[in-house]
């Protein structure tokens, strides 16, 4: 029965990952992270960024859950009060440099430096 549903499971993250990637990539440019170009070293930096977005993204939520579970179980515990809002503090602020990082990477790389590449 264990089988079954482990199997089932497996079919149904197939069924709906590897459409996805499959249509937009040549097999030669499909990894485990999704479609990376590797003839262009600009259109290669910006998918690894984006990726890189979308991980500190999801540990910036998962702080943020966790600043929000430590404050309400407090139960008037300033210290555990102070240190849930500081995770949620410090997770909106990598957020925001994050983000701040990646708009003067494009900034600089389009429209100060105009790298080959990096304009559309």
């Amino acid at each position: 029965m264990i089988t079954k549903i482990s199997n089932f499971k497996f079919q149904i993250s197939n069924f709906l990952i590897t459409p996805a990637f499959a249509a937009s990539c040549p097999p030669e440019y499909q990894t485990d992270f999704g479609c990376l170009p590797q003839d262009n070293p600009a259109q290669f930096g910006a998918a690894l960024y984006n990726i890189g977005l979308g991980f500190i993204g999801a540990v910036a939520l998962l702080f943020i859950v966790y600043g929000g579970y430590l404050i309400l179980t407090s139960q008037g515990n300033i210290e555990q009060l102070n240190k849930g809002k500081s995770y949620i503090f410090y997770s909106i602020v990598g957020i925001i440099l994050a983000v701040a990082g990646y708009a003067f990477y494009q900034i600089v790389a389009r429209d100060i430096i105009k790298i080959p590449g990096f304009t559309p």
